[in-house]
């Protein structure tokens, strides 16, 4: 029955389904209504021990947990969700089998579904990860749309032996490196980065697609190990190497420098990296996560309110990496991440030897006041995306020639702007 409720489904829909979404997606379902029942319980124990009533502790139970007769409803509730989830995804389990071997429902990825998966795993993708859910990403570097490994490579007559490297930035994905610029008109435009400076290189470009969730240290990681591996099985000896970034990317691309340069002997992949470009790279941080660990703290500050920072406390670590901009392990591990906390995270400066560049966007006008520059491109400010610091100290040192400012430009235009694609061409084609 489930099988044929299955196949019922409007057919729209199904263009974007993978057969195992809805098993992830109930899983995810189970979980938050797990969660939102011990918000609840939390905001009930607040009132009662306004009261003076106790609290569930003293049974074996958390602080925020009822006793007696409420607290044996707030179990039963959990207790039923978790019984009714392990039912759901037993027989979606059995659906799932019914599909797969029947090949009913199979269809290559559409960027739609892509591009809501990119945004889950931006959020919540730690949770993914460490649940097992199948909605989670795995990290690969891709080449035509499909994902390389050493035993997947592409024929040698097809590529160079110079590689451009493009690696998105949160809630995306690789193919959101591709902009179409007058949809629907005579001037209609495919604009991609990737492609246009492969072709100006004479380079094969190759794009990463990652768990933006995640932390930045432990993607960095990964990255360095995908490089590795890239050099290592490459039809063609790799004789220069060039990585772009959007946006988190670019975190991601200094961890794995640092984690190539800490390996003894220095990771293979270093000797061929000659430029990283950063495109909008909070690398002090980005506003937005700032105010949301204010957030975290306003509702916590009362008994009735701080059930409900757990919402706010659902956000991933790669989210949280991006108040101040951690790149390595040390900056996070053993700290409380939602705490409110001064920017003690160890200072990485750009790597010698390689060139680096960067441009910062600012949606405001070139003669526009300066605070109103400063502001930056709405997501990251300009100080950030430059790698400035109040604190000369931690500032990263670009050479002036190596910076751009991209003005009314918006965070996502970084990657479809003419302007910054012909800088790109003129700071990496000799």
């Amino acid at each position: 029955m489930a099988t044929k409720n299955l196949l019922k489904l409007p057919q729209q829909l199904l263009k974007h389904l993978h057969p195992s979404d809805l098993r992830s997606a109930a899983q995810l379902a189970t979980t938050a209504t797990q969660g939102v029942t011990r918000m609840a319980e939390g905001v009930n124990q607040a009132v009662w021990s306004t009261l003076g009533a106790p609290s569930g502790k003293s049974l074996g139970k958390a602080a925020d947990q009822t006793r007696g007769m409420t607290g044996l409803v707030f179990g039963s509730v959990q207790g039923i969700t978790g019984l009714v989830g392990k039912g759901v995804d037993a027989a979606l389990a059995k659906v799932l089998a019914y599909v797969e071997s029947g090949a009913q429902i199979m269809h290559s990825p559409s960027p739609e579904r892509e591009a809501v998966l990119a945004a889950l795993n931006g959020v919540l993708g730690d949770h993914l990860a460490a649940s097992g859910n199948a909605l989670a990403t795995h990290m690969s570097l891709c080449y035509q749309g499909q994902a390389l490994n050493s035993q997947a490579m592409p024929a040698k007559a097809a590529v160079s032996g110079k590689v451009l490297v493009l690696i998105h930035g949160l809630c995306m994905n690789d193919l959101q490196w591709r902009t179409v610029h007058g949809a629907g008109t005579a001037d209609e435009q495919l604009v991609d980065h990737g492609t246009d400076l492969a072709t100006a290189m004479g380079a094969t470009p190759l794009y990463l697609r990652y768990n933006t969730g995640l932390h930045t240290s432990i993607n960095g990681r990964e990255l360095s190990e995908q490089l590795g591996q890239l050099v290592q099985h490459w039809p063609k000896r790799i004789t220069e190497l060039t990585i772009v970034v959007h946006s988190m990317g670019g975190l991601v691309t200094r961890s794995a420098v640092s984690v190539a340069q800490e390996t003894k002997p220095k990771a293979a992949w270093l000797k061929p990296l000659k430029s990283i470009v950063f495109l909008g790279t909070p690398h002090h941080g980005a506003p937005l996560e700032k105010a949301g660990n204010w957030v975290d703290i306003v509702l916590g500050s009362t008994p009735y309110s701080k059930p409900f920072a757990k919402l706010g406390q659902l956000r991933s670590a790669g989210l949280t990496d991006l108040r101040y901009g951690h790149v390595l392990d040390v900056d996070w591990m053993g700290k409380d991440r939602f705490r409110r906390q001064p920017d003690a995270r160890q200072h990485v400066p750009l790597p010698g030897g390689i060139a680096c560049y960067t441009v910062a966007g600012t949606i405001a006008a070139k003669r526009s006041a300066l605070a109103e520059r400063l502001v930056g491109d709405g997501l990251v400010t300009l100080q950030s995306a430059l790698g400035q610091h109040v604190d000369s100290q931690r500032s990263l040192v670009f050479a002036k020639p190596s910076q751009m400012i991209a003005y009314r430009t918006h965070h996502m235009q970084l990657l479809s702007s003419p302007e910054v694609g012909a800088q790109l061409i003129k700071w990496l084609v000799v």
